[in-house]
């Protein structure tokens, strides 16, 4: 009789300590960052800054000959209202995004710039809001309507409604 019950309360012992083993417990993590602040994607603008020395690994954008990001990057500018101020690319309040000449320049961290830390005279710093990732995929978009990316990562737009074959600017409508 004891060996039934010793054996019984030894399977008991076990399947509580299999029980006890297959327990997780989640993690939480209570401090994160913002999505901007991932040190691998920060464009340093000089190097008085606050917090530790991180140099920049790349000014280049790994999204530029990228068809499917700079159509996500369409649709964020549609989402964030780029169009607000800088039109379809073709300016209002904000600057032309389609010509090849721009004040801050058009390498792509010039132009990560713009966006995260903003400009004088209205363009809102977009830094800690907008995802390091969706920027740079704004960022290959923008590039994009100016014909700074490759022709076959752009839209496809049937050519005949550019103005210059594999560019993306429109033809002036005639009346």
């Amino acid at each position: 009789m004891s060996s039934r019950c010793g054996s019984a309360r030894g399977s008991v012992l076990l399947a509580a300590a299999v029980l006890l083993a297959g327990c997780d417990r989640e993690q939480r993590r209570f401090s994160e960052a913002p999505p901007s602040a991932s040190p691998s994607e920060i464009v340093r603008v000089s190097a008085l800054q606050p917090g530790p020395a991180i140099i920049a690994s790349s000014s280049s954008n790994r999204y530029d000959g990228n068809a499917y990001a700079i159509s996500q990057g369409q649709r964020l500018y549609t989402w964030f209202n780029c169009a607000g101020c800088h039109a379809n690319g073709g300016g209002g309040m904000g600057p032309p995004l389609m010509d090849t000449t721009w004040i801050y320049g058009s390498a792509p961290a010039q132009i990560y710039r713009s966006i995260v830390e903003g400009r004088p005279n209205g363009m809102p710093s977009w830094g800690g809001r907008i995802p390091n990732e969706q920027v740079w995929m704004l960022v290959a978009y923008v590039r994009s309507m100016a014909g700074l990316t490759p022709a076959d990562a752009r839209s496809s737009r049937p050519d005949h409604m550019m103005a210059l074959p594999g560019s993306q600017i429109l033809v002036e409508p005639q009346r």
